[in-house]
């Protein structure tokens, strides 16, 4: 809206002063008067059209540092718990390789307890064989010497 279009001062002056024709001059300050008038008042409501959309836009702003705070906070936990999580998957781990270092030494003992009780198992075999063996060599020379003695023996 531009003052010079049409209306100066030194026009309105002249008209206050009582020089030139009055009634053109005051019907164009009228319409120019009333022309600034629109133009304030529609100024006056863009301006504030403004203010409701800067305190809309201060509250949608206010929500989202609140929400930005939240989300913050909110990660900052996730980040502590996935630190704890790692920790705990990290010492699960290595008591995961421990029990298995100890199982498989277990399982070592073990197969090595079964090839003493099999070493065991053999020596005794051997030993019961060779005590069967005795025993059956022992009951030959018992039927011998039992043979030889009712030999030996005057008959009647």
């Amino acid at each position: 809206m531009s003052y010079s279009a049409g209306f100066n001062m030194e026009d309105f002056i002249k008209v206050k002063a009582g020089g030139g024709t009055q009634d053109p001059k005051i019907e164009q300050l009228k319409s120019e008067l009333a022309r600034l008038q629109q133009g304030k008042t529609i100024l006056e409501e863009e301006i504030m059209e403004r203010k409701s959309v800067s305190a809309c836009l201060q509250k949608e702003l206010a929500t989202l540092q609140t929400e930005a705070y939240r989300l913050e906070r909110t990660r900052q936990e996730k980040e502590e718990l996935s630190q704890k999580l790692q920790f705990q998957c990290e010492e699960s781990k290595r008591e995961s390789v421990s029990l298995a270092e100890q199982n498989r030494k277990s399982e070592e003992l073990l197969a090595q307890h079964r090839c003493e009780i099999q070493e065991l198992k053999l020596k005794r075999r051997k030993l019961r064989m060779k005590f069967e063996n005795q025993l059956h060599q022992l009951i030959e020379l018992h039927k011998q010497l039992h043979a030889i003695i009712k030999d030996s023996q005057p008959k009647h």
